[in-house]
């Protein structure tokens, strides 16, 4: 995005943030970004200010008596009930359902925008980690329009709503953690938009 300050950085935070949301903790693609938040310095290299990271740096370290792969298996797959599920139409749809009004809502945004994106099989494309991994990668691709109209009118008229409730009921400090620093870092790209929020109607 041109108007965001230091593209890269933004992306990266985008990329970080997606992949630690949408894939378990000991996988290939999150346990680099894991041991990375989990060690000092990381606040120095991340695109906000650093005196707003200081507190999650030291919750990202904190000790748990649950195992990571164990909280990420209870807040994203079950067996139980997800305490705050991270697809856009449950907070979206008046029915709390998948696939609902505004997944096929972002399905057409998609192919009217020629976007191809890959989600795990028969996911809906409107998990918070999968918009996010498609700002990184239209960010990357210099797709500036198209990243903003995602962020606007896709993902931040639910997402604040989610990480309330994500960070509320994590019950793990590495969690509550990356949920408090995805809601501080999208408020951040908020403030920076030139295109408004649209207004949806929440329903959890």
């Amino acid at each position: 995005m041109t108007h965001f300050s230091q593209r890269d950085n933004f992306s990266t935070a985008a990329r970080v943030l997606g992949a630690l949301f949408y894939s378990a903790p000991d996988s290939a693609e999150a346990a680099p970004l894991v041991s990375a938040l989990t060690a000092d310095g990381w606040q120095t290299q991340w695109p906000l200010p650093e005196d707003a990271l200081s507190p999650l740096v030291t919750k990202f370290q904190a000790d748990a008596d649950e195992t990571l792969p164990h909280a990420w298996q209870r807040l994203f797959i079950g067996p139980y009930a997800l305490p705050a599920p991270p697809w856009g139409s449950v907070w979206l749809d008046r029915e709390n359902v998948l696939f609902g009004d505004s997944t096929l809502a972002l399905r057409q945004w998609m192919r009217d925008n020629g976007i191809q994106f890959a989600t795990h099989q028969n996911e809906p494309e409107d998990h918070i980690g999968a918009l996010l991994l498609l700002v990184a990668w239209l960010a990357e691709n210099e797709r500036d329009t198209e990243c903003e109209q995602l962020l606007a009118w896709h993902l931040l008229p639910w997402s604040a709503r989610f990480l309330e409730i994500f960070v509320e009921k994590a019950e793990h400090p590495f969690y509550q953690a990356l949920g408090e620093l995805t809601r501080q870092t999208l408020a951040h790209w908020q403030a920076q938009l030139l295109i408004p929020v649209a207004r949806k109607p929440l329903f959890r």
